[in-house]
Order: C-alpha cells, then structure tokens, then sequence
C-alpha cells in the first residue's frame, strides 16, 4: 500500500493569499503543475488552501480582472 508521503513532492512551490495571481500562473508554468498550495505566511508554511489553473481562467481571466491575488481566485 502507497503512502502519501511516497506520492507527493517533498517541497513544493507556495504561494500566500497576497501573491499575486499573475506570479502564481508563472510558478505552476515553471513546476508543469496546476495547483499550488496554499500557505499563511512566508514565515508560516501552514496551510490555508490551494490554487489551480482552473480557478486562475474562472475567476480571473475570465472576468478581466488585472490585479487579481491568490486570494481573489482560490
């Protein structure tokens, strides 16, 4: 049986709900991923959420919207 720390990457790319959206989508483009997690703080890595590629074309691009933050999407 698998388990899930055989799976998942060991340090993946963050983001916090500040960053903003346009620097996420170059993170997911520079790690071939569609989904970040999520973290606090850059100090707190604790997890509040994620972000995917999904909610980047609905909830933003999708309305235009230039100034967007992760916080905006997720």
């Amino acid at each position: 049986m698998q388990k899930v720390r055989d799976v998942m990457t060991r340090n993946p790319e963050t983001v916090t709900p500040d960053t903003p959206v346009q620097e996420a989508a170059r993170l997911m483009q520079s790690a071939d991923t569609g989904v970040l997690p999520v973290v606090e703080g850059t100090d707190s890595k604790r997890p509040v959420g994620v972000i995917t590629d999904r909610d980047i074309t609905v909830r933003v691009v999708a309305e235009g919207r230039t100034d967007a933050r992760v916080r905006d999407a997720m």
